[in-house]
């Protein structure tokens, strides 16, 4: 299963699982405001069982409708749109699921109430009157609220990436933690001649259209987005997901795989194809959280430094992708990428040196599979 398909189903699962919830508070909520002295009391035909499980069965139908919906379509389709157009997209869908869930917990739960058959006229008319009813119509507005809460929640986790929106939801990081990272700094070449040549607008266009098209090879590879620091992206990777199936080497292959994919579209757009570099390199690093307005999870190390300066050495070798012999040497890639030695650069404020190397893929085949 691909990474990407994965994180969508453990989403579509929370919500799931929430909006169940959610449907059992609200029947609980309904019984305890007709057991209050204001309200006038429950009719003969009232049962909590059934409340329960028409609330709770609205959940799982929402969620299996509205929630693929908000999860598969609307935040992969208009991703890159803006938030408030979306959240509009959301509500005109949100409407329908409603009428689809009214009718059929009217044509389900009314027959099974009144014990008759839906062909018999009053079973129909009752049916009417369910729809119609102003229960439905409150428990429209709740879910509306509830809908569009979990709409922004899944902006927000976009926002921030996934791993890291849980991580601030848990608090992991709340105290600094040592830990080892693989970091990945890729960036466009030429920046200063296309912006020059495109224009600001458009360059930035560029940008945008380059950072969403790689967004798919880096979640597949299980890397996280770091930053974005102009035209440059930082992914980072845990030790065991950047090792397995050397995904930290593979997603540079896929990315580029990703945009030779795309050419045409970016010769038809802006006449020219992005080309990148990028530097690898792990080592041990401080994370946690930072700020207060806007709190993020940050690393602190010297592997940061000496990746981005693995970076810079690809402009003056002529190479796409450089990375450490430290990283290189943890790697079961040996079939799959062939290497050249570079040299070695030296850390900042230390005496040991790091030998760095290119990397090249044996076949073209090798990096996608």
């Amino acid at each position: 299963m691909k990474r990407g398909t994965f994180l969508k189903l453990r989403q579509l699962g929370l919500i799931i699982i929430i909006w169940m919830f959610i449907g059992f508070i609200i029947a609980i909520y309904d019984h305890l405001v007709l057991h209050t002295q204001v309200s006038l009391g429950t009719t003969a035909n009232y049962s909590f069982f059934i409340s329960v499980l028409r609330n709770i069965g609205a959940g799982l139908i929402g969620a299996l409708l509205g929630g693929s919906i908000l999860v598969f379509y609307i935040n992969e389709k208009f991703r890159d749109k803006p938030y408030g157009y979306t959240i509009l997209i959301v509500i005109i869908c949100f409407v329908l699921i409603v009428g689809i869930i009214t009718l059929v917990m009217g044509l389900t739960i009314v027959p099974y109430q009144l014990k008759r058959p839906l062909s018999d006229p009053a079973t129909r008319q009752a049916v009417v009157s369910f729809m119609t009813d102003s229960y439905p119509l409150k428990n429209g507005l709740v879910w509306a609220f509830i809908v569009a809460l979990t709409q922004f929640l899944l902006q927000v986790s976009s926002k921030f990436g996934h791993e890291t929106f849980l991580h601030i939801l848990t608090g992991k990081y709340n105290t600094p933690k040592a830990e080892k990272r693989i970091f990945m700094f890729l960036d466009l070449n030429a920046s200063t001649t296309i912006a020059e040549r495109l224009g600001n607008e458009r360059y930035h266009s560029l940008l945008k259209d380059f950072f969403a098209d790689i967004t798919n090879p880096i979640l597949e590879n299980k890397g996280n987005i770091y930053q974005y620091v102009g035209d440059e992206v930082v992914v980072a990777w845990s030790y065991k997901d950047g090792l397995e199936k050397s995904h930290c080497l593979r997603c540079f292959f896929d990315i580029k795989m990703t945009i030779e994919d795309k050419k045409d579209r970016y010769e038809q757009l802006y006449g020219l194809v992005p080309t990148f570099k990028a530097g690898i390199h792990s080592g041990n690093v401080i994370a946690g959280e930072i700020g207060v307005v806007k709190r993020d999870i940050t690393y602190s190390g010297d592997v940061l430094n000496t990746t981005s300066r693995i970076l810079g050495k690809c402009g003056e070798f002529k190479e796409e992708v450089i990375i450490s012999a430290d990283l290189l040497s943890l790697l079961n890639s040996a079939k799959e990428y062939s290497s050249k030695l570079l040299g070695s650069i030296r850390l900042r404020g230390k005496e040991r040196e790091v030998a760095i190397l290119a990397l090249l893929p044996n076949s073209i085949d090798s990096a996608g599979s």
